[in-house]
């Protein structure tokens, strides 16, 4: 039995502020009024990665139904003018929704054209729900100008897109692609057609990962005032980032914090070229500054069950999830981490060498035996398993691990407790 997995009380927020200064809290942005929303693009925009498998409607399934526990609003199921295995896949998926009473609602991409829009209301129709419609174009002069589209046509475009949408009921959010590098009065022009002719969301989409923090903030402030100005209430804005930049958990919190209402991400970060904002990190994230109060302890089994549903190895330094996040061999750190579990005091074992408490997210510490460690990792390791840490053993495995070049893995460390003592209970 692992120790760290034993219950603890809770020491709560009291403990924490007396244990930890929290520079991060010092100068935060006034607290919301609205809580923060969540739309999974796994199964939509995750899937456009060149190095994804595109997962059987069972594991979709699976997947849907980790999205709906975590408490995760919304989630793009497709986009159905792709084709036909789009539409079955996306019918599917929507009818599971129905048939298991989820609370998660599904969304579906669309290009400003009536068959992809058709297409949509088709399903909606049939699985009798409503299915909000992402229609997008591009809006990026340098966009315009590969494509060689007007303004004019742009328009065009938006007001028979958002006019379809409302003719067959849908819900729809416009979605103006490369929102980060298109020029104000585009923007101006574009999201004020859709609104007037019946979109409620405006999607900001940092498509291709280009902004910065500071770029989140000034842009969404003018979406706040292109909103204010069209003097339809009840607008609400997405952000829609991605990481070619590794900016995408800051851009999102950014965007929280300047006062977006929902958050698009999907799990492990998978999407087009080094992929979208990262759904898993970012509910960690937000969770540890305190915008959310979600249960996550199923965090690792949705990020494992993408990981093998898609084909995506999750690299063992990856924050939170990987294999290395809560290991450590080195002596000093695993030193504080046992002296903490020696108290029994499973709340300080978590934090005191770690920025993330493992347990928020169903996890918990490794102690390893390698080059770096004392003596102290060698008996834990040990205690963990059950077997008496003498004099003998401990100094054998410590010598054996100073000369190694790596940690030892348990099959090692099992085989030298056997050489000491074949009659040992290995655990």
């Amino acid at each position: 039995m692992n120790p760290f997995e034993e219950e603890s009380s809770d020491k709560g927020d009291d403990r924490a502020r007396d244990l930890i200064h929290d520079w991060n809290v010092v100068e935060k942005s006034q607290a919301r009024t609205e809580p923060v929303e969540f739309d999974d693009e796994t199964l939509r925009d995750g899937l456009q990665s060149p190095s994804v498998v595109d997962p059987p409607i069972e594991q979709k399934f699976e997947i849907l139904r980790l999205m709906d526990r975590l408490g995760i609003h919304t989630a793009n199921v497709g986009l159905p003018g792709a084709g036909p295995r789009a539409i079955e896949d996306v019918t599917r998926l929507c009818q599971l929704i129905v048939d298991e009473n989820l609370s998660i609602t599904p969304n579906c991409a669309a290009r400003t054209h009536e068959k992809d829009i058709d297409a949509v209301a088709r399903i909606s129709q049939k699985v009798g729900i409503p299915i909000e419609c992402c229609t997008f174009i591009g809006s990026s002069p340098i966009r315009q100008y590969t494509e060689d589209w007007t303004l004019e046509r742009m328009l065009e475009h938006t007001t028979y897109a958002s006019k379809r949408c409302s003719r067959e009921g849908l819900p729809q959010m416009y979605v103006t692609e490369d929102t980060t590098r298109a020029a104000p009065e585009t923007l101006r022009a574009l999201y004020s057609t859709a609104i007037e002719h019946g979109a409620t969301r405006a999607c900001v989409c940092d498509t291709v990962g280009h902004a910065t923090p500071s770029g989140v903030r000034s842009l969404i402030t003018f979406i706040q005032e292109v909103i204010n100005d069209t003097g339809v209430e009840g607008i609400k804005i997405d952000w829609h980032g991605h990481r070619d930049r590794d900016l995408d958990i800051a851009n999102s919190i950014a965007a929280v914090e300047s006062g977006v209402h929902r958050i698009h991400g999907a799990a492990l970060g998978v999407g087009e070229r080094c992929g979208n904002t990262s759904m898993d990190l970012l509910l960690a994230n937000l969770k540890l500054l305190g915008y959310i109060d979600n249960d996550l302890t199923l965090l690792p089994e949705y990020v494992q069950k993408v990981s093998e549903s898609c084909h995506v190895p999750i690299p063992r330094n990856y924050p939170i999830f990987g294999t290395d996040a809560f290991e450590t061999a080195t002596g000093v750190h695993a030193a504080a981490v046992i002296k903490a579990f020696r108290k029994g005091d499973r709340w300080l074992a978590n934090r005191v060498y770690s920025g993330v408490p493992a347990d928020e997210f169903g996890l918990s510490q490794k102690i390893s035996v390698g080059p770096m460690s004392g003596k102290s990792n060698v008996i834990f390791w040990l205690e963990q398993r059950g077997i008496e840490p003498t004099e003998d053993l401990v100094s054998k495995i410590f010598v054996h691990a100073k000369k190694s070049d790596r940690i030892l893995s348990d099959k090692e460390l099992l085989s030298l407790v056997s050489e000491c003592d074949p009659h040992a209970d290995q655990g």
